[in-house]
């Protein structure tokens, strides 16, 4: 009988993706040290889903594919391997209660992150994992395998696994270290734009920053082409640069190769209402008070702090008497209710995203084993691959599904 020799393992980075690799890699025999630059693991972790941490959605692989943005066929293994039932059956074994919500979303039940955090990171320590808060500078590789990392000092390693996160959220550590030390040995990096991410407005809305407005429809259209590109209902929120909130996010995937003027936000404040009815329902409120002036009239419609936009964007005179007001002049405040549209100028800055589109090319990655096609014993696990999804729990079903096949395979 052979002597099993164990392989010794680093990974880096500590958020989901690298926490699930280290913890497999351990269950299957290796030697595992996690280098994290920052003084704590999990920081990007803690803070997604507003504080409470949408783990994964409870839907089948197809459903999962098809909410994958960039190269969903390169996950197919990741998914078969490790899917939306067993992230969920991981999360439960570990004493940590989940529920599901709105749109399949599974969440911690006590909406905390940290609970997801704390659990990734007892299992760690308990499967025997050394943790090092070391910042990884190189991976050393000889005649096209592993031989190690440096940070200040140099370790030997039998294989590395890269899951230090895209560009998103610098603070929190995911600066594009993984890029780098990628790139270095010769990996492709494929372009780095935001997604999930707020939009620039050409037009100023400092004066109506900190409006939420829930229960509307976004609608994206694409100028150049004329096509609704998004549409939605949800909840979004009006900033001094423009727009931003879940269903901005989820509209910021569609906007392909973004420029100034190619895409408008057309907003409709009231969706339950078709024209007719929304029309009847203001000479209603009009007939309650005839003799005030027309921006006093829209309490009932709209948010205080909105209204003297809204009268402006109507094109209505504010101090016009409700009495006053012709049919042209209601028509013109229902085409502003229904069909508010602001000139998108831009994405915020990549560091206010909440994903990294790009990464590492997945040419180069063999699907299966999330090993590197071009250094034997180099792995690739989340979001420092060229994969990214909507919103509703993908982002993170894809950091536990890759890092778990990556886990697996290198510890073998």
């Amino acid at each position: 009988m052979e002597n099993y020799e164990q392989k010794r393992v680093a990974v880096i980075g500590a958020g989901p993706a690298g926490m699930m690799s280290a913890i497999q890699s351990a269950y299957n025999g290796a030697q595992v040290t996690v280098f994290e630059k920052n003084e704590r693991v999990g920081k990007k972790l803690a803070i997604t889903g507003k504080g409470r941490c949408n783990v994964t959605n409870d839907c089948d692989n197809g459903e999962l594919l098809k909410n994958i943005i960039s190269n969903p066929k390169f996950l197919y293994a990741s998914f078969s391997h490790f899917d939306t039932q067993a992230t969920k059956a991981f999360f439960e074994g570990l004493g940590v209660k989940l529920k599901t919500e709105r749109g399949r979303r599974v969440f911690p039940q006590s909406d905390k992150a940290m609970d997801i955090v704390l659990a990734l990171k007892k299992c760690m320590l308990d499967a025997g994992v050394t943790l090092k808060h070391e910042r990884v500078t190189e991976i050393i590789v000889e005649n096209g395998r592993i031989k190690g990392i440096k940070t200040s000092k140099n370790y030997e390693f039998d294989a590395v696994i890269v899951a230090c996160g895209g560009a998103s959220y610098p603070q929190t550590g995911s600066d594009g270290d993984g890029f780098t030390l990628a790139k270095n040995v010769g990996h492709t990096i494929t372009p780095l734009v935001p997604s999930l991410v707020p939009l620039e407005t050409t037009e100023n809305l400092s004066e109506i920053m900190g409006v939420s407005l829930k229960n509307v429809v976004l609608k994206i259209k694409n100028n150049q082409t004329g096509k609704i590109v998004f549409e939605e209902m949800g909840e979004m929120l009006f900033t001094h640069f423009g727009l931003s909130g879940p269903l901005v996010l989820s509209a910021s995937c569609h906007m392909a190769k973004m420029e100034k003027g190619k895409y408008s936000a057309i907003i409709d404040f009231k969706p339950a209402l078709d024209i007719k009815t929304l029309d009847t329902r203001i000479l209603s409120d009009f007939s309650k008070q005839l003799n005030r002036d027309f921006q006093n009239s829209l309490g009932g419609l709209l948010p205080s702090k909105i209204i003297p936009f809204m009268v402006r964007k109507s094109g209505i005179n504010g101090e016009c008497k409700v009495n006053n007001i012709t049919k042209e002049q209601r028509n013109s405040l229902i085409n502003t209710l229904k069909a508010l549209t602001l000139e998108i100028k831009g994405f915020r800055p990549i560091k206010e995203a909440i994903v990294t589109q790009g990464g590492v090319s997945v040419n180069e990655i063999n699907p299966s084993t999330m090993e590197s096609k071009i250094v034997k014993g180099l792995y690739f696990a989340g979001e420092v691959i060229d994969v990214d999804a909507y919103t509703g729990g993908y982002n993170l079903q894809i950091a536990f599904a890759t890092g778990s096949l990556a886990g697996t395979n290198s510890a073998w």
